[in-house]
């Protein structure tokens, strides 16, 4: 016993210091140390940004199949948002990283603002889109004529509220640039907390609030989120992070801009072309009808409750690939990828296991539709089986982009996605007449295919080279 409590004092102090930020330069000392210090903050900002959907999910399945559909294909159609998001993010997360490492942080700054500036033009556009045509976007998602007429207010709250999705995004990224990922990690605590407790208050109408159902869970995530981004710019105006904001900063700087555009272009892609991937499989799930469509968007939701921690690991892996190659420590960027993602497959087994022995028992906590059920368990199993290949495609994409080198994972995401994926899913879906199970298969062996593709590409090295 005494030889364990010093090591698990150490191990105390070092989670502390994780959740506190207190430490934001990771181009010096022990890999694994780093690594950890920079996770542990990430891991639990991408689990909090996971339970948005479980949450919602949660309850409004208790409405019906016919909410959580609207949910689902609502959230297929906001993929193009999220694809703008997550590629500015990690645009500008490289960018915040690279600056970091050479400690020029006005210049760093100067780049968030610009950040901010391209993320407020971008959700004005999709707001507009969202408010007039929200019935045809459901619509045009598969959703049946009666889920159109009741349901339509929900997309049309969520599309028109997008800008705090987009300043959540973008704002974390500037965080996680500079090693703040414990800002990054207590916005979305703040944002998850308000909309644990709202969800039910809203959509069920309990006590003094109304009884909105589906509706009220657009209202719920939207202000929760809201309060996240008011706590961002609290600590980027005022608080003791690297990157401090001033109002006089806020005024356009083409030159800047275009920086930002053309290190993210490429992660807008990657996920643009991700995305129109998923809603094309969505369309196919949805011809299976609503139970299918609810079980199907269900089970996606439990993977993206386990995928997204580990994005934090991949995160991690692209804020020490940035720092480290903007302090000219190449090799000490290549080492930090491969142990994370050695510590990510470890991660993505133990989910598998838990998938495919427990998968029924995980969908009947959500929904109690035998249809749904049977649908997502199928889903939950097939895709346990590739999960250890989704590990090394996470990670690795990734370190790309965290080097500035958005345009190999583009490549990548293009040839599995499109070439492979899509057709293959119409092929088992329609021609076998395999139906969900078609796709779900699709979906297992494109990302195995994504794994491998980027693990002989990383290892050819030009990643090293790429100026931002």
């Amino acid at each position: 016993m005494t030889n364990r409590s010093p090591k698990l004092n150490s191990i105390f102090n070092l989670f502390g210091q994780a959740v506190r930020g207190d430490i934001k330069d990771f181009t010096t000392g022990g890999i694994d140390r780093a690594i950890f210090l920079l996770a542990v903050p990430m891991v639990l900002e991408m689990l909090l940004e996971s339970l948005f959907a479980v949450v919602d999910i949660f309850f409004v399945n208790q409405v019906g199949t016919a909410a959580s559909s609207t949910v689902i294909l609502t959230e297929a159609s906001l993929t193009i948002l999220y694809s703008v998001a997550w590629g500015m993010a990690m645009g500008v997360t490289a960018m915040v990283a690279r600056r970091a490492g050479e400690k020029k942080f006005d210049a760093a700054a100067g780049i968030a603002v610009q950040a901010i500036i391209l993320a407020i033009f971008f959700s004005v556009i999709i707001s507009i889109i969202g408010f007039i045509f929200p019935q045809e976007i459901l619509g045009f998602m598969g959703a049946s004529k009666e889920v159109v007429k009741e349901n339509y207010l929900f997309t049309q709250i969520m599309l028109t509220s997008n800008i705090v999705i987009m300043l959540l995004f973008v704002n974390n990224a500037i965080f996680r640039g500079a090693g703040d990922a414990s800002i990054a990690m207590r916005t979305l605590l703040i944002a998850n907390v308000i909309n644990i407790i709202l969800d039910p208050l809203l959509i069920k109408g309990i006590g003094p609030f109304p009884k909105l159902g589906v509706i009220g869970a657009a209202v719920a995530t939207t202000i929760g989120r809201t309060c996240g981004v008011i706590y961002q710019f609290y600590h980027l105006f005022n608080g003791r992070s690297l990157i401090r904001l001033a109002k006089k900063q806020f005024s356009i700087n083409i030159a800047v801009i275009r920086s930002i555009l053309n290190t993210s272009a490429g992660g807008m892609f990657q996920f643009i072309i991700g995305s129109c991937s998923w809603i094309f499989l969505a369309k196919i799930i949805a011809e299976s009808g609503t139970a299918a469509t609810s079980g199907y968007g269900t089970a996606i939701r439990i993977c993206i409750f386990t995928i997204l921690p580990a994005w934090g690991l991949a995160n991690a892996a692209a804020t020490l690939v940035g720092q480290n190659l903007g302090a000219g420590q190449p090799e000490r960027a290549e080492r930090s990828v491969w142990r994370t993602a050695f510590l990510a497959v470890c991660f993505f087994a133990v989910v598998a296991i838990i998938f495919f022995f427990f998968g029924e028992g995980l969908m009947r906590f959500f929904t109690q539709d035998e249809e749904a059920v049977r649908s997502g368990t199928l889903c939950l199993h097939i895709l346990a089986i590739g999960y250890i290949f989704f590990a090394y495609g996470m990670i690795i994409s990734q370190s790309f982009n965290g080097a500035g080198d958005t345009k190999t994972p583009t490549y990548i995401n293009l040839f599995v996605f499109w070439v492979i994926q899509i057709p293959l899913a119409y092929f088992l879906a329609k021609y076998l007449k395999w139906g969900p199970r078609g796709v779900y298969i699709a979906i297992a062996i494109a990302e195995s295919v994504l794994a491998v593709v980027s693990i002989i590409l990383f290892k050819k090295g030009k990643w090293k080279l790429v100026k931002v």
